[in-house]
């Protein structure tokens, strides 16, 4: 039975605040606007001592999950919470989780692990996060939320907060912010976004992260001070759809690469996110691609699992997170190019 009460102990935000942390399992929470950078922090984070026995939350807005995968080799435990975002659906899957890795825990069926991350959809409030483990008294006696932690992308960070109130409420509510992708933003366009930040949250600290590199100890250092009381329910802007592509037979990269080029110049600002795993013709291991508006990331080619891939699926499968796109036109994009793309062989 789920304990509907809260602990007198604990705070509004789930720290208690009478009692030595004892036991409790740590957590950070791990978030930031779509394609700001989080995945990238994490796994730099895991693959660092100070990341050794950590369990890994990722919750993601799509039907199909990629960041999990992404994270799976470094992670002592990862586990993916369904399509939607944690302050949508339903805030027991978090709650049935949290509780089933203590439970493995302790019977062994998983490793030992120290920590928890949770690393939320880039359209998730964290506020009703915070909340499950205030108002749920056995979680609070397992669990203490160290930090929260909001990466706000230096590219299209400015752009995000004022067209995006989920973006607003990752900052207002953090306790640390990274502003990452500082290499590719001029100078004065970060000079603007540290402003913006701190005017936004005048308590965060604001550290910097190029390719994810950051101290770990700034991911598990518990925060001091209060958190902000900005509680109110996320508001996902209009129009703001997920949607998966996916193909059985090796991708042709040069096809694949040319749709995409075709469909930034074409919609690029309604371009949220997209990220997918390609079995690229050519590649022994899956091929990461990310794209965030017009920014296209260099396409990465893994190499860490054995035998190249995570798991025996090899199905290429791209996640696209847009605002009034419908999904039937970028299908049909994507055939066009593969049609001209035969024809010319």
């Amino acid at each position: 039975m789920l304990d509907l009460f809260p602990s007198r102990e604990a705070s509004p935000f789930g720290r208690r605040l009478k009692r030595e942390r004892g036991a409790r399992i740590p957590v950070t929470i791990v978030t930031g606007y779509l394609g700001a950078g989080k995945t990238t922090l994490v796994r730099r984070f895991l693959s660092s001592p100070e990341g050794a026995g950590t369990a890994v939350i990722v919750n993601e807005f799509g039907a199909v999950g990629i960041d999990d995968v992404l994270l799976r080799e470094a992670a002592d435990e990862t586990v993916l919470l369904g399509n939607g975002c944690v302050c949508c659906i339903t805030r027991t899957d978090l709650q049935i989780v949290l509780r089933r890795l203590v439970f493995d825990r302790e019977r062994g069926t998983v490793p030992l692990f120290a920590r928890v991350v949770i690393e939320t959809s880039g359209l998730a409030d964290p506020a009703p996060i915070l909340q499950t483990f205030a108002n749920d008294r056995a979680l609070g006696g397992e669990f203490h939320v160290d930090v929260v932690l909001a990466v706000v992308d230096a590219v299209n960070g400015e752009a995000a907060l004022d067209s995006a109130p989920e973006s607003r409420k990752q900052v207002i509510l953090a306790d640390r912010l990274v502003i990452s992708k500082t290499d590719l933003a001029t100078p004065k366009t970060v000079e603007r976004l540290i402003r913006r930040l701190q005017q936004l949250n005048p308590r965060a600290t604001i550290d910097i992260a190029v390719a994810g590199a950051l101290d770990p100890d700034r991911i598990i250092e518990p925060a001091t001070g209060e958190r902000s009381s900005f509680v109110a329910e996320a508001e996902h802007g209009d129009g703001i759809t997920s949607f998966v592509i996916e193909q059985d037979q090796p991708v042709e990269w040069l096809t694949f690469a040319r749709a995409m080029e075709t469909l930034i110049a074409l919609r690029g600002g309604d371009l949220l996110r997209v990220k997918g795993i390609l079995n690229v013709k050519g590649c022994r291991g899956p091929v990461v691609v990310q794209y965030v508006q017009h920014l296209a990331h260099p396409p990465v080619e893994l190499q860490t699992w054995p035998e190249s891939w995570p798991d025996a699926n090899r199905v290429s499968r791209v996640v696209f997170i847009t605002r009034n796109m419908a999904e039937r036109e970028v299908r049909d994009l994507f055939a066009a190019v593969q049609a001209l793309a035969a024809q010319a062989q």
